[in-house]
């Protein structure tokens, strides 16, 4: 058995030549790819993280055309300091919304807060032209509650966390 400590490194050999990434060959061995390092990391950098997104990001653009990113947020704001309560993030990407993040605090819970979130970042979906709107959440958090605004399961992962459900929903905004 392998201990997590620390860095494990396993090691890779690409051979497919037509395939070759320039930044994958050693300086003065044209066609001759260097021997990857495959490395598990328990603390990574974030100029990893950057690494990984960079390349990906050039990858997605060329094969699949701009994102079209946007971030948004629909915040809860205490009314006489103006600080964030709670609230929605999103993010259009392409032409959906994902609705990363959905917060109302307990005291502001049954006042219909929740739904007009929702409401609001549709309503914002719908200015940009957005096909739809997805998002996850987890069984013991509230698919009734999207269900009920239309959202329709699309797929759940079982035991996430453990003798629960993590489920995904959508709802397609063309022509409603």
């Amino acid at each position: 058995k392998v201990g997590w400590n620390g860095i494990i490194a396993l090691t890779s050999i690409a051979r497919r030549r037509h395939q070759m990434h320039p930044s994958l060959t050693r300086e003065g061995e044209v066609g001759k790819l260097m021997e990857p390092i495959i490395e598990i990391c328990e603390r990574p950098d974030e100029s990893d993280r950057e690494a990984i997104l960079a390349a990906l990001d050039s990858y997605n653009i060329e094969v699949g055309g701009p994102y079209h990113y946007e971030p948004v947020a629909v915040l809860i704001r205490e009314s006489e300091t103006g600080q964030t309560l709670g609230g929605l993030w999103g993010e259009c990407l392409y032409d959906w919304l994902f609705i990363k993040l959905l917060f109302v605090p307990k005291q502001l819970r049954g006042r219909r807060i929740g739904t007009r979130l929702i409401q609001t970042a549709e309503q914002f979906a719908r200015v940009r032209d957005c096909v739809g709107i997805w998002l996850d959440t987890y069984e013991f958090q509230a698919p009734a509650f999207y269900q009920s605004m239309g959202y329709e399961v699309f797929g759940s992962l079982p035991d996430h966390p453990k003798g629960s459900r993590r489920y995904f929903l959508r709802k397609m905004l063309a022509g409603d």
